[in-house]
């Protein structure tokens, strides 16, 4: 069984920064795809970023230039560096890891449950 930890959410004020993390725990040969999902209150969850198991990175619109994802494979960790924080950015922030291999069998998609984010002054 997979399951991921993530950390980092919390108040932070308008232009801060805050550092969310997202491990992955269990008998893990690979995961293809990692990334962050955010929902905010009455909307559905969006895309935040994703990363490849080789570093391709894919980014929402609403957070280029100002969020940057990045990887450790070997403790399939991922790491959301997030500068420049607006209050449109609060959200519950979901980790989420696609392709998870245990040996030569692929597992099903896994979601942490979620770490709030809070930008306001």
């Amino acid at each position: 069984q997979v399951q991921l930890v993530e950390s980092g959410g919390g108040l932070v004020q308008p232009g801060g920064s805050l550092r969310l993390s997202c491990g992955a725990s269990g008998s893990i040969f690979r995961i293809d795809v990692m990334g962050w999902y955010r929902q905010a209150p009455g909307k559905q969850r969006e895309l935040v970023a994703t990363i490849t198991s080789s570093g391709t990175t894919n980014y929402a619109d609403s957070v280029k230039g100002r969020f940057t994802l990045s990887r450790e494979n070997a403790k399939n960790t991922v790491f959301l560096q997030m500068n420049s924080l607006k209050p449109e950015d609060t959200a519950v922030y979901y980790c989420k890891a696609e392709g998870v291999w245990i040996g030569f069998s692929r597992k099903p998609d896994t979601w942490g449950e979620g770490t709030l984010v809070t930008v306001s002054s």
